[in-house]
């Protein structure tokens, strides 16, 4: 509500001081129940779409981000993700990358899209330090109403 915790709120979003978390929806079980992930995710512009390779090279930047599978059902994993770095549909490639597609995502490798086109990838938690009082402020949004997700609503994370 003041001018100074605006300020320091932009300050937060440009050095990057949120907590981004987000749920996906993947078919295959990942490599590891928990990992920390980093590619070098190149943008296609023209394609709307990212590239992504396990070492540097020119143009192409660093991607960094934990996964931990917290939910399974009988077709699918339920993964938590958080961002280390926000780059165009990271996750998206990311996970493609260790051949774990989002569940509807056919840009990145899914077989099928959903029926509404969406994908199954979900914002569920934004966390910061608040600018002026210092204490944790944290958002959660429920997953939405869909039949792949309720399978999980028996989670201890849902």
């Amino acid at each position: 509500k003041t001018g100074k915790a605006l300020s320091r709120l932009n300050d937060a979003v440009r050095n990057r001081d949120f907590c981004k978390t987000y749920w996906a929806v993947v078919k295959a079980a990942p490599p590891k129940e928990q990992d920390t992930l980093v590619h070098y995710l190149k943008k296609n512009e023209k394609q709307n779409k990212s590239y992504a390779r396990k070492d540097p090279a020119e143009d192409y930047k660093r991607a960094e981000l934990k996964y931990k599978v917290i939910a399974k059902s009988e077709s699918y994993f339920l993964l938590e993700v958080e961002l280390l770095t926000g780059r165009h549909h990271q996750i998206r490639v990311q996970l493609s990358a260790i051949g774990c597609p989002i569940k509807g995502d056919l840009k990145y490798g899914f077989p099928r899209s959903n029926k509404d086109g969406s994908i199954h990838l979900h914002s569920r938690e934004l966390s910061f330090i608040h600018p002026v009082k210092k204490t944790k402020m944290s958002f959660q949004a429920p997953p939405p109403k869909d039949p792949v997700w309720d399978a999980f609503a028996t989670a201890d994370s849902l």
